[in-house]
């Protein structure tokens, strides 16, 4: 399956992603937390991911890797690069912008911002490997199932996911999983990644609900 262009495009786009979030640290602008996985556990999290997706699909030459936006797609083209390297295959990668198919857009005040959906290849008859950094409620796999279905109609749809925080909302269950991390609801799990943000890592972090009351409530003891 040869994916030349729509690789050459994606790896253009992960640069540019890459210089704007090296941009960003050095403004200073990246959420601090609690580490829960560094640049080096990163890698070997991902490096097992391609290794059981590679283990589990017999016609791997049918497999394509779909990253939901934002994060999902550099993860995606990182998976591809890994099975390439293992298996001599070069997969198809896509992305998916998931804005207009989720069902709780309405309870969100801002305003969304709209990616390119890329699927350029062939849908009917593959399996589509949905690529997102963490798993929550369901809704945004729910929607990027939703978005693939309206393109194609692939013989399999499978999950993986960097991260599965739990609470879900939905009867979703990923196939390939880096890390399980139970949360509180107060909680948020931030994955940071070189292309989007300038650095590796998983950072464990309050909520912005709950990081005014700390500093509302530091204020009033100040």
């Amino acid at each position: 399956m040869s994916t030349h262009v729509p690789r050459r495009q994606a790896q253009q786009s992960s640069r540019e992603a890459q210089q704007s979030g090296r941009q960003a640290v050095l403004r200073g602008h990246m959420a601090e937390g609690k580490s829960l996985l560094d640049a080096e556990g990163l890698t070997r999290t991902l490096s097992r991911i391609a290794h059981e997706i590679i283990e589990r699909n017999d016609e791997l030459e049918s497999v394509a890797l779909i990253g939901i936006h934002t994060r999902g797609v550099p993860l995606a083209e990182r998976l591809a690069e890994l099975i390439e390297e293992r298996s001599g295959v070069e997969l198809e990668v896509g992305a998916v912008d998931i804005t207009f198919h989720r069902d709780d857009q309405a309870a969100t005040p801002e305003q969304p911002v709209v990616h390119a959906t890329d699927l350029g290849f062939e849908l009917a008859g593959s399996t589509c490997v949905l690529v997102d950094d963490v798993l929550y409620t369901g809704r945004t796999i729910r929607a990027a199932i939703e978005t693939v279905f309206a393109h194609g109609r692939p013989a399999r749809v499978q999950l993986a996911v960097l991260v599965d925080r739990g609470h879900r909302e939905l009867p979703i269950r990923p196939d390939y999983v880096g890390k399980n991390l139970p949360t509180a609801r107060s909680e948020r799990i931030q994955v940071q990644l070189e292309e989007t943000d300038g650095i590796d890592r998983i950072l464990l972090v309050a909520s912005p609900e709950e990081r005014a009351s700390k500093e509302q409530a530091g204020e009033q003891q100040s």
